[in-house]
Order: C-alpha cells, then structure tokens, then sequence
C-alpha cells in the first residue's frame, strides 16, 4: 500500500579519513518520522549533513548506522518510489523536454499511450506547453527544473526529495516556482523532503521545518509551521510569518557561528 509514511531510525554517517586523515562525522544518529503527505523543510549551516541524509533517503549513500523506512520498507538503494530534483539542472541533454519527463515511464515499460497522457499532464501543470520539443540548452534555468520536478513526479513516487531545487534561480523565478511547486504539492499531496538555505522559502512551503545543528549533524528545532493552505505569496508578510521567520533566524545564526568558531 503506498502511502508515503517515512520513517529514520537513528541514521548516522562518518565519511573515512582521505590519506589516512581523521574521518569526518557529516550525520549524528538522527531519528525523524514523517507522515504521509507532509510538507517538511530541512534548513542549516553549510556542511550540517542536509543533503547527506537526503541522499541517504534516495538510496544514493547508505548510513553507517541505522536505516531508512519507506512505508515500512528498508530502503538500500535508489528507487522509483523516491523522486529526486538537485539543484544543479541535471537533465539528459541528448533528450528534448518531452523525452526528459518520459525517461521515468520508459525504464518502467509504461505502454505508450499512457506514457504520453502523463507526460503531456505534466507538461501543463508545469507550465510548458509549448516547449515539449525543446533541448535543455535551450531553456532558462527555471524552465530546466520545471522539467527535472515534472521528470520526477511523472514516475508517481511515493516521496519526491528536493536537494535546494531553487538555489541557482534568481530571486523573482524563485519565488515562482515556489508557488508552482506548492501548487502541486496541495493538489498532489505528495510527501516532501526539501533541503534549502532560505529561511522564507523553508516557511512558506512547509508543513514542518527542521533546523539541524552545526556538523556533525543532528536535529535541533522540529517547528510546526501552522499557516493555512492553499498558500499566497502575501502570507510572507503576516505578523505570523514574521515570527517564524526571527525564530529560525536566531536558530540558524547560533548555528552558523558555532561552524565558523570551529574551523
């Protein structure tokens, strides 16, 4: 039965010395479960173990201790269950944006005709219409990861995984697709892991955000956000939004000093 329910139970990660160099401890044993449909954000200093636990859900790198549950499956390698956007744009350049959101499909044997159904709904809810026979080189930057999250959602997985998806976007297409995703996800009701550095974004698309401490990584802050959806960008301007936003930005500066004293 697929539900999207997310379970990790006390996952660590110790990277082995380079050159016989001491090993770097990226994950402290963190525990975190998540519901079906939740909207969860992970925000922390540079090298807090953000992305290492998020590829770890992915199956792309396993724990040195611990493991992963998806709706009570272990989790040991990457699968189509879990989608995955990085922040870098990485869509097969040889494929045009209609082959791109069909990879997914194809490796799975979908029959063509569905292949196509899907891909073409996708192709609206993301707003492409227009541009399926385009190369990636052609498309801006927010163009290239609206065709990475429709490639990922395409396939139907059970939790979609966002490594700072919006990262390299200027400030106004950021925005957008904040609420192109947000838009999805209310409609979808997908599972969400979204790693980010933007203290806004982590508020406004989140169920629930997660501060995780200076490395070695745990969980400090587990912050229920308890804004309504569907959500409008004007919400980033409540008396509501502001509070969350000083407390997180109080949590996250005592982090990012305690990483720059220690190195």
């Amino acid at each position: 039965m697929k539900s999207g329910s997310l379970s990790i139970e006390a996952v660590s990660r110790v990277f082995p010395g380079v050159h016989g160099g001491a090993p770097t401890r990226a994950l402290e044993p963190t525990t975190l479960s998540v519901a079906p449909n939740d909207f969860i954000t992970i925000l922390g200093p540079s090298g807090c173990g953000k992305s290492t636990l998020l590829r770890i859900v992915a199956g792309l790198d396993s724990p040195t201790s611990g493991r992963v549950l998806l709706d009570g499956r272990a989790v040991t390698r990457p699968g189509a269950d879990r989608g995955m956007v990085f922040q870098s744009y990485t869509l097969f350049p040889w494929l045009n944006v209609f082959e791109n959101i069909a990879f997914g499909l194809n490796e799975r044997g979908v029959p063509e005709a569905e292949r196509n159904a899907i891909v073409e709904s996708y192709v609206d809810k993301v707003g492409l219409r227009g541009f399926e026979r385009h190369w990636p080189k052609q498309l801006s930057g927010g163009m290239q990861q609206r065709t990475a999250i429709a490639r990922a959602l395409a396939n139907d997985p059970e939790i979609l995984l966002l490594d700072e998806p919006f990262g390299a976007l200027d400030n106004q297409t950021r925005s957008l697709m904040q609420e192109l995703l947000l838009g999805i996800w209310e409609r979808e009701r997908k599972t969400v892991l979204f790693v980010t550095h933007d203290i806004e974004e982590a508020i406004f698309m989140a169920s629930r955000v997660l501060v995780m401490s200076a490395r070695p990584g745990r969980i400090k802050a587990d912050i229920a956000v308890d804004l309504p959806y569907p959500r409008h960008y004007t919400v980033k301007t409540t008396p509501e939004f502001s509070a969350l936003k000083a407390r997180l930005t109080e949590e996250i500066r005592a982090e990012a000093v305690l990483a720059a004293t220690e190195h």
